[in-house]
């Protein structure tokens, strides 16, 4: 009953990594990043600590990012007032 010919996977030949170099971490983000500003603008703003953390809260309920809750706003704020139909 012994095995014979028997190959454990460590003694295996890794299969080669035919795209190429793998991306890192840092440039599968610039790449995301540069595909999204063909669609999107880039809002900087500071917010009062309290009101982050409730709306940190409130996404987390809801399921959304905080880009989503924000757009979400920003949306109802002109259609309110007419510049958005």
């Amino acid at each position: 009953m012994s095995q014979v010919n028997a190959v454990s996977s460590s003694t295996k030949t890794k299969r080669i990594y035919r795209k190429g170099n793998p991306m890192t971490a840092t440039e599968k983000q610039l790449a995301s990043v540069a595909r999204k500003r063909v669609t999107h603008k880039e809002v900087k703003v500071f917010v009062r600590n309290p009101l982050k953390d409730r709306m940190i809260k409130v996404c987390e309920e809801d399921g959304l990012t905080q880009a989503q809750f924000i757009e979400r706003l920003i949306e109802q704020e002109l259609i309110q007032r007419g510049l958005l139909g």
